[in-house]
């Protein structure tokens, strides 16, 4: 997606969350703006969401990444985004979502 992306992993427990997205952006940020095709890419957004989920759900949350273009043509990632927030009680913060 243009603005965004779906990473689905299991993540060993003694890895802490926060640590792995550092280098995951850190070195994906390296690697994308010396790639063809990226030229336009500057850096990722300060910040990152991650969900828990589980293992029965997998397929789910698989099948959801493939065809997630087609799934944002209905209903952009903002809106999918706040809907989720409401759906489990949190309201966006719009400081977090324009950093």
């Amino acid at each position: 997606m243009e603005d965004h992306i779906h990473i689905l992993l299991s993540l060993h427990p003694t890895l802490a969350l926060s640590d792995f997205m550092r280098d995951l952006k850190a070195d994906s940020s390296k690697m994308l703006k010396r790639t063809a095709g990226f030229e336009k890419f500057s850096a990722w957004s300060e910040g990152y969401a991650a969900l828990t989920y589980n293992l029965k759900d997998k397929d789910v949350i698989i099948n959801y990444i493939i065809n997630q273009r087609e799934h944002h043509k209905k209903q952009t990632f903002r809106d999918e985004y706040v809907a989720f927030l409401k759906e489990i009680g949190l309201v966006l913060d719009e400081r977090d979502w324009s950093r």
